[in-house]
């Protein structure tokens, strides 16, 4: 088995200018700022403005930012890998638009979909690929428009998400430093509790799809919320047992941020100090994809190399997981 492990050596992101209060959506939907606040912890989110624009704008602006504060230059990226729940279109690949216009010139890419885990699970295709020897420079972008498919007169979903992108570079490691070790998982009697229903091949779009308001995302709040705690809190544990880390080992839990009381459930359920858990979800939302490179891009300048990291994800599918990776650089 190779040496090599799969390092993060930069990192970048994007979220939009635009900003939607808790007090905005008070007169667009029957809500309050304490309602939202106490029970998923957000106070605002970002919201992508620009006409034509879609979760590629996102990615690419994260890119650009992580190019501004490393040596590695577009054209040395051998591989692109976009994880998106909110493509800019159907079939055409969004990877291939953001790879071509970012300059990655030399990379093959794809779209990768998991729902909230995607990063994640791109994270541990980064890390194979890398650890593979096939490929040195791989850039691994969490992007997601949740705007374009959030309905804002639904209380239940319009409260949570946002829009914004970020970045990471994975490259190889001969200190032993990256990617550690990874449990990954899903379970597909899940689907039916969040989800867009129209608009796949299951359920074609149609007029009365759209009348039906079945191309935004419905979800079922109670549910959702029990699987997610229980879920990600227990392969978050699950992964530190597996390596013998004790809560004194672990420097940061980096998790999704799908709504505080379950990040708290999390943390709580591994033992950690409070102040070891990394929170922006109060800024921007629920982003999907971009949460955990949002999380690296806002922390990067408190990482210390050698820092022990878990990962952890929940999302549709349902699909969840933890990584634990060890930090290669200080900033």
């Amino acid at each position: 088995m190779s040496d090599v492990k799969a390092s993060i050596t930069a990192v970048g992101g994007y979220v939009p200018d635009y900003v939607l209060t808790n007090k905005a959506l008070e007169s667009m939907v029957e809500t309050n700022d304490q309602w939202i606040t106490a029970r998923t912890g957000i106070k605002e989110r970002r919201i992508l403005k620009q006409p034509e624009q879609g979760s590629s704008f996102l990615g690419i602006k994260a890119c650009e930012d992580l190019f501004s504060k490393t040596s590695t230059k577009p054209e040395d990226i051998d591989l692109v890998i976009f994880a998106t729940a909110t493509p800019d279109m159907p079939v055409a690949s969004s990877a291939a638009y953001l790879a071509t216009e970012i300059g990655a010139v030399n990379a093959f890419s794809f779209d990768l979909q998991s729902a909230c885990s995607s990063f994640l699970y791109g994270m541990s295709l980064a890390s194979s690929y890398i650890e593979s020897g096939k490929y040195q420079n791989i850039l691994l972008v969490g992007a997601d428009k949740m705007s374009s498919i959030i309905d804002y007169t639904d209380r239940s979903t319009c409260i949570i998400f946002g829009d914004g992108g970020g970045a990471v570079l994975f490259s190889p490691n001969n200190e032993g430093l990256g990617l550690q070790d990874e449990i990954l998982k899903t379970d597909g009697t899940g689907r039916q509790f969040l989800k867009i229903e129209a608009g796949g091949s299951q359920l074609p779009a149609s007029e009365k799809t759209v009348k039906n308001k079945q191309h935004f995302v419905f979800q079922d709040g109670k549910t959702v919320f029990k699987f997610a705690v229980s879920n990600m809190a227990g392969v978050s544990d699950e992964i530190m047992r597996k390596n013998n880390l004790a809560a004194s080992d672990v420097d940061w839990l980096v998790a999704h941020q799908a709504n505080k009381r379950i990040v708290d459930a999390t943390y709580k359920r591994m033992n950690l100090d409070s102040e070891k858990v990394l929170m922006n979800i109060q800024r921007y939302g629920n982003t999907t994809s971009a949460t955990l490179p949002l999380l690296l891009s806002d922390y990067e300048k408190q990482f210390k190399k050698g820092d022990n990291i878990i990962f952890a994800a929940f999302g549709g599918g349902f699909s969840w997981g933890s990584i634990y990776l060890k930090w290669a650089y200080n900033s």
